[in-house]
């Protein structure tokens, strides 16, 4: 990469990373297209954007552990569930089509934004729900599902991971968002990004420039999601799951 495109890439990536810190999800929306727009093959170019993804979540992570509003025993249990999932998704996606996964994830989204469009109060106000062992048993295999997902799809499934925490859980989007910058982030995306990197190739020249832009975009998205109402949260959400699925859904019907 010349300097222009290395100034190029460092921007996009504080951009996509700060949106999806506040949102709850989606850098791939920018970072991803990004990566390949500039010359990686796709492969190539998801390893790398999962390994820069974990440095969204520490950028994240910084920011809202200094709240000290989060419960690090469901923290663990969001971890461990979803973690199990990752590994096998991360091999299942280089054994079939990229755009029947983009369409199929594509559609998914869309149909996200669309449920938290018609439930308006949904996630604007906490109300803990499921916290008995058969509650906790569905939303662990869920949360699996979903990290089978993260795995194997290449963006958004941060997404279904905070959807899930509101609808289930009853956490208001903010913690939602919390919980997925700094489980997700860091642990899911860093197994996905370990195992894409032992069974392909990471472009690691382009990596330092994509990690500061994540750190930074992950720590700023996180202080404007901290001084937000849920309910502001909530329409970013829905906009940027839109967004998300429909590009999903296009780069899928012309590849």
């Amino acid at each position: 990469m010349d300097l222009f495109e290395q100034v190029l890439l460092f921007f996009i990536s504080i951009l996509a990373n700060t949106f999806s810190a506040y949102a709850g999800g989606g850098a791939g929306l920018l970072q991803l297209p990004a990566l390949i727009f500039l010359g990686l093959p796709f492969a190539m170019a998801l390893a790398t954007h999962k390994i820069a993804s974990v440095a969204l979540g520490v950028g994240a992570a910084i920011r809202h552990t200094q709240e000290k509003k989060l419960q690090w025993r469901f923290a663990l249990f969001i971890l461990i569930t979803g973690v199990v999932g990752v590994v096998p998704g991360a091999r299942f996606i280089l054994t079939i089509p990229e755009n029947i996964a983009n369409l199929a994830l594509g559609i998914m989204t869309v149909g996200l934004a669309i449920y938290s469009w018609h439930r308006p109060d949904m996630g604007v106000e906490a109300n803990n729900t499921h916290r008995d062992q058969t509650g906790y048993m569905i939303g662990g295999t869920v949360l699996l599902l979903i990290g089978f997902l993260n795995g194997s799809l290449t963006s958004g499934t941060g997404l279904f991971c905070t959807l899930w925490l509101v609808r289930w859980f009853g956490l208001d989007y903010k913690l939602a968002v919390a919980y997925t910058l700094v489980v997700v982030g860091i642990f899911w995306n860093g197994t996905g990004a370990f195992t894409l990197t032992l069974l392909g190739t990471v472009q690691w020249s382009w990596l330092p420039v994509l990690i500061l832009g994540s750190v930074i975009g992950g720590y700023a998205g996180a202080h404007l999601a901290i001084k937000s109402h849920s309910r502001s949260i909530k329409r970013a959400f829905e906009l940027v799951t839109f967004l998300t699925g429909l590009a999903l859904i296009v780069k899928a019907l012309i590849a």
